[in-house]
């Protein structure tokens, strides 16, 4: 669950969607460094799904 917002903003954007933006990038990024070594899909996926998706819920979550 997210907590609701306050009153007083810092800013435009949230810090969970800083954190997932950031971690969406170095998804990209290491997929495109995953080209260099292997031609699997299923690794690109992996790397893709695990870094941009799972690693910044796990982080956002852990953070409430």
């Amino acid at each position: 669950m997210s907590k609701q917002p306050s009153k007083q903003s810092d800013g435009l954007v949230s810090t969970e969607t800083k954190i997932t933006a950031i971690f969406v990038v170095v998804a990209l990024v290491s997929v495109y460094g995953t080209t260099t070594v292997t031609d699997s899909q299923w690794v690109h996926f992996a790397v893709l799904l695990g870094v941009g998706v799972i690693a910044p819920t796990l982080i956002n979550e852990w953070r409430t």
